[in-house]
This record gives C-alpha cells, sequence and structure tokens, in this order.
C-alpha cells in the first residue's frame, strides 16, 4: 500500500478529538476507500494536560500552533475556529509552504475565503472544507460536484441547529423562547453566550459559502442581511400553526441580473414545504438547478460524529489526490457580486404588533398599510399579553418588501405599539 498521508491537527476540543476516534475505529477501511493509511502525526491544542479520551501520547506535541505549518505532514486540520487569529494564520502559512489544509471554520472561510483560495491554488494544495457547512451533510460536496453540470437558482435551508432545536421546542410545547434558550444551553446546543446562533450569525457565515458554490462569486459576509429569533414570541408560532405554517430561521441566496441576494431571517414554512419537517437541531439545505431540478440534503448538522466524518471524508478525498478549486471554480473566475437590493422582491409577510388595547389602534395600522401600499389578507387580534397589550398579526398579500417596509416606518414612533413589531416572509 501507498505512503500514509501524515496529519497534523490542530484543535483537540469535541470535532478534534471526534477525528482522531474516527480514523481509530475505521483505520483499514479508511485505508482501503483511500487507497492508502491516513495518520495523525503531530497535534497542537492550548491545555496539553488536558484529558481528552484519546491516547495523544503516539503524536508529536506542538505547543506553537502556527508552528504545525512546518511540521513533517502533509495536510494540516484547522480545527481552533474564529475569523482571525491563530486560526487564519495556520492557514495561512500551511497553504505557503504547499501542505494541504481541511478546516471546519466557517467564520474564516466567510471573511477570508477568496485569499485562502488563491493561496491554495497558487501553491497546488487542496483546501477542503466540507465540515464548514451542515456538519456531516454533504452538501459542499453536492454542490460543488455533483451538481456542477447545473446553473443554481437558488440555494436556501435551515442552517444553524442551534435555532431549530428552539424552534421545535417553542411549537411542541408552547414554551417562551428565553425558557426554550436556557434548556438549550444546558443541554449543550446553545453556547453560554449564544448571540452568534440567535441572531443569525453563524447562518450567515454558512450562507455565505454556499452562495459563492452555487453562483460562482467570491464570498460576501458583509451582503448578509442577518437578523436571528431573539425577539420571537410563543404567540408567533401559534399563529403561524393557525395559519398553515411553521417557523424556521432560514438562509436565502439567489443571484441575478441585479446582484447576490443573502439574507438570514425568520421564515413561515408552509406545512407541506420540506422544511417545515426538518425539527431538532437538524439542518437542512435546498439547492435548485435547472436541469437536475431541486435537491434536498439533510442530516446532522453538528456533533462530534457528524462533523469529525466530514473532516475524515476530505481527508479522503486529499488522500486520493481528489481535489479541486475550492470554490467549485478557479479563484480568478469567481465574480465580485453587488449586493441585490431586497425592495423590488415580491413576496407574502407577517407582521406582528404587540399594541395598546384601546380604541383606534387597529384603524392606526390599517391606514399606515394602506398609505404604504400594502394590501392585507388576513388580520387577527388575539387577547391580552404578560405586559397587558394585546397582540396583533397580519398576513400580507403578495407585493414589493419595500412597501412593507415604509408602513412599519410610518408607524415608528406610534404611542399605540409596544416594542417593535416582528416581520417574518412566507416561504410557500
Amino acid at each position: 500500500m501507498a505512503q500514509a498521508l501524515r496529519v497534523a491537527l490542530a484543535g483537540l476540543g469535541t470535532v478534534g478529538g471526534g477525528v482522531i476516534r474516527v480514523l481509530d475505529a475505521n483505520r483499514e477501511l479508511i485505508a482501503r476507500r483511500a487507497g492508502r493509511p491516513i495518520e495523525v502525526v503531530a497535534v497542537s491544542a492550548r491545555d496539553r494536560s488536558k484529558d481528552r479520551g484519546v491516547d495523544l501520547s503516539r503524536f508529536a506535541w506542538v505547543d506553537d500552533t502556527a508552528a504545525l505549518a512546518e511540521a513533517e505532514a502533509d495536510v494540516v486540520v484547522e480545527l481552533i475556529g474564529g475569523a482571525d487569529g491563530p486560526a487564519l494564520t495556520l492557514a495561512r502559512r500551511a497553504l505557503s509552504t504547499g501542505r494541504h489544509v481541511v478546516t471546519a471554520n466557517k467564520a474564516m472561510l466567510a471573511h477570508h475565503g477568496l485569499e485562502l483560495a488563491q493561496a491554495a491554488e497558487a501553491s497546488g494544495a487542496a483546501l477542503k472544507f466540507e465540515a464548514a457547512v451542515a456538519g456531516g451533510i454533504p452538501v459542499i460536496k453536492g454542490l460543488r460536484e455533483g451538481a456542477a453540470a447545473n446553473a443554481i437558482a437558488r440555494v436556501y435551508g435551515i442552517l444553524n441547529g442551534t435555532c431549530n432545536f428552539i424552534l421545535s421546542k417553542m411549537e411542541a410545547e408552547g414554551r417562551d423562547f428565553a425558557d426554550v434558550l436556557a434548556e438549550a444551553q444546558a443541554l449543550g446546543y446553545a453556547e453560554a453566550d449564544p448571540s452568534f446562533d440567535i441572531d443569525g450569525v453563524d447562518a450567515a457565515h454558512k450562507l455565505s459559502i454556499l452562495a459563492s458554490l452555487a453562483f460562482g462569486t467570491a464570498p460576501a459576509f458583509a451582503q448578509v442581511a442577518a437578523s436571528g429569533i431573539r425577539h420571537l414570541l410563543a404567540a408567533d408560532i401559534a399563529e403561524a400553526a393557525a395559519l398553515g405554517y411553521r417557523v424556521r430561521l432560514v438562509g436565502v441566496a439567489e443571484a441575478d441580473n441585479a446582484g447576490l441576494f443573502q439574507r438570514v431571517h425568520a421564515h413561515l414554512v408552509r406545512f407541506d414545504h420540506p422544511l417545515a419537517h426538518v425539527t431538532g437541531a437538524t439542518n437542512a439545505v435546498v439547492a435548485e438547478g435547472n436541469f437536475v431540478g431541486r435537491l434536498l440534503f439533510q442530516g446532522a448538522g453538528a456533533g462530534e460524529g457528524p462533523t469529525a466524518s466530514a473532516v475524515v471524508a476530505d481527508l479522503i478525498d486529499i488522500a486520493r489526490g481528489e481535489f479541486g478549486p475550492p470554490f467549485a471554480m478557479p479563484a480568478a473566475a469567481l465574480t465580485e457580486a453587488a449586493a441585490a437590493p431586497s425592495g423590488e422582491r415580491r413576496g407574502r409577510a407577517y407582521l406582528r404588533f404587540a399594541v395598546a388595547d384601546r380604541v383606534g389602534v387597529l384603524a392606526e395600522i390599517a391606514a399606515a398599510m394602506r398609505d404604504a401600499g400594502v394590501s392585507i389578507e388576513s388580520l387577527i387580534q388575539r387577547g391580552a399579553l404578560a405586559d397587558g397589550s394585546v397582540l396583533v398579526a397580519i398576513v400580507t398579500h403578495e407585493g414589493p418588501e419595500r412597501c412593507v417596509a415604509a408602513a412599519l416606518e410610518r408607524l415608528r414612533g406610534s404611542q399605540s405599539l409596544h416594542g417593535e413589531p416582528m416581520w417574518m416572509h412566507l416561504l410557500d
């Protein structure tokens, strides 16, 4: 059998330990599929003494993570995380020395993906990142290779397991956001500071990578309009169900003559849409190709086993010599797409207001909608919320988003409204 592929591993957290366990458990099978053994030869992490449940004595320990780029290895696996700092330094140095890089770092790719792709191509090295989006789901390979013959019209999906876990719990148990978030933190689904997840930033990182693969554009994280589920009420979940929808945090990317549109936003998803049935911490991505039709990728979006599996799959590709441009086409062919404005996008909207319980409030809201050119399909008023305000929910007819934005602007500062309105798009 051919000489082993030598791996230097940076980061020994949940995923890093998982990579070692996968390589140990499936050693013979992996060697047969790769055509040669894959062996970890050096590791680096912050705490040398921590028990990680695997035998690290067989590997060379490197205290300076960046020095792994000069280790006697063919591939550097970066599992440190973070858009900049040690992760970026290591990736840059490894690629500059011609070493292949495998990473699960969506933030680094969203911010520096084009630069790293250029460095990989210049040195003839691989830059692989299947684990950076949707954990163990082979969506990167699916877009980059399986759908390579297609023009992709749209890519969208549920990209954050923490938010989906929270929404599924709220839906099933009728509980409020803060209560379910606390449970998610206790179970380890959410970080102590959950902002990246619940404010849509994590999903936005992943969406920018998917958009690059789908549309041949340079990763453009700064153009993603991201909002999350922090202000969602249990009443919103109940109203959606009454209307025949479920609430999901969905990232959507489309490219046309107006530019590249990227948004992460809470949506109402019809019961008969595949994404409505994605529950718990599961991820799902839909890509629409002009010849292949609709593709649905669904599965575990995080966790030790699925993410480590994706990392090792990338190592197998490298061992076989199977790798091409990181973002599906040469870096020089990736375009710098302008951000497409959202104002002329047409669709239906769900608008929720918490309002004072007094005469004339509904007329004020309806007048703002009328004056902005928003056509109301249905208007529902419910009983008092915990703070004594009344919930008013509106579903609009299809129309341009600029009209809804104008209506909400007309209502800004109204003494009748308690807090900010909730605006969710309908994904039919």
